[in-house]
Order: C-alpha cells, then structure tokens, then sequence
C-alpha cells in the first residue's frame, strides 16, 4: 500500500434541463465543489445523480475522476474542480497511467479503476462550445471512472493510497488508445483482460473482426 496522490475536490450535482441547439436537454454535468466527509454509496455519491443511466452511471460508471494535472494541461483559466464533470478531482496521479482495475482506498471508501469517459454532447453544453468534445477528444486525457468495492466517506484533502495494481499492466490510456488508435494486438488485449467492463470487452472484441475480416 502506498500513498500515490491526494484528492482535491469532491464535487456532486443534480440533474438539471437547459436549452441547447433549440431544445431541451437534461444533464447532470454542472458538478460543484463540497466540503467536508460526503458518502460513497451504492452507485454513487451523496448529493449527486446521473441524468441518464443508459450512458452515465452504474457499477462500472458509478464516480468520475479529472485530474488537477489535466486542467492545468488545458491552459482555461474559466475552470475549476468538477467543471468537466467529475467527482473527484485528484492531485498527484497521471490518470493515463493507472491500471485497470488497480484499487484506491480514500478516506473509508475503496474504489477500483474501471474505463476512460467516453465523449459526449453534454460536455460541450457545459462549455457552452459544441466542438469542445471534439478537442476533449483529440487530447486524450478523459478521466476515469472508479467502481465502488466499500463504500464510506471522502473528503477533500483525503490522501489517495493505492491498495492493489494487477499484474496485467493494461492501463488507462491502453484503452483511450485502442478507442482513438486500435490495433489487433492492443484490442486483443483489452478483449481477454477480465479487469475491463464488459462494455469495453464488448467494443473491443467487435472492432478486432472487423479488422481481422
């Protein structure tokens, strides 16, 4: 077990409906900053909801993680902790490099890396700039989703200690590579690695026949 980061912000929102290109949307992207313990529970954090569970949420989405390092990657001197959404804002982690399935233990909750965020629309509303998810894309830095193992509480300052790390070695960004960049080998490596959810297996399994014919 050792310490790898501290976490900065917990940020939590509800579900809200705003007008964007002409009509109605209902998002839950707008996160703001809490302080003190908030409860890790269920699927969830308390305070915060997913404003469409077919694409957000669940086991496998249950908290969303940005790192500080990435905002300040984005040069935006109009953002701050749970602008991009997230959760949890870490400090001190290269996300990219955090391997699937490796375990966190902050504060009394246990949460396990799971998949990158894919891009959606929603950002852009939040950016109030729909070809914001387009640049989002191209820079590779998406964030991670984190399974809940125990639930508990976290709080800002909480210290991030890494528990476990598999021996497979298939990394976050292993897997923003095989989104943006696929190859056989690396899509055949996230299709047999029982870490990864079962949505990404899924993915993966389907482009490798497409590209093996």
């Amino acid at each position: 077990m050792s310490t790898i980061g501290r976490l900065v912000s917990v940020n939590v929102g509800q579900p809200r409906t705003v007008e964007w290109a002409g009509r109605k949307v209902r998002t839950a992207i707008w996160k703001a900053p809490v302080d003190g313990p908030v409860a890790v529970q269920g699927v969830n954090l308390a305070g915060d909801d997913q404003a469409d569970r077919r694409v957000h949420g669940g086991p496998h989405k249950a908290i969303y993680a940005y790192a500080e390092e990435d905002y300040r990657w984005w040069e935006m001197a109009t953002v701050g902790p749970g602008t991009f959404g997230e959760n949890l804002t870490t400090g001190g982690i290269d996300l990219a490099a955090a391997v699937i399935g490796e375990r966190w233990s902050i504060g009394s909750a246990v949460l396990e890396v799971s998949e990158p965020r894919l891009l959606c629309f929603k950002l852009g509303i939040r950016m109030g700039d729909a070809a914001f998810v387009e640049r989002f894309e191209r820079a590779g830095r998406y964030g991670t989703y984190l399974r809940v193992v125990v639930e508990g509480e976290v709080a800002a300052g909480d210290p991030i200690l890494r528990l476990a790390r598999p021996g497979h070695g298939l990394r976050l960004g292993d897997l923003v590579a095989a989104h943006l960049e696929p190859t056989p080998e690396l899509l055949t490596r996230v299709a047999t690695t029982a870490d990864v959810s079962p949505g990404w297996r899924h993915q993966a399994e389907r482009a490798l026949a497409r590209a093996l014919g």
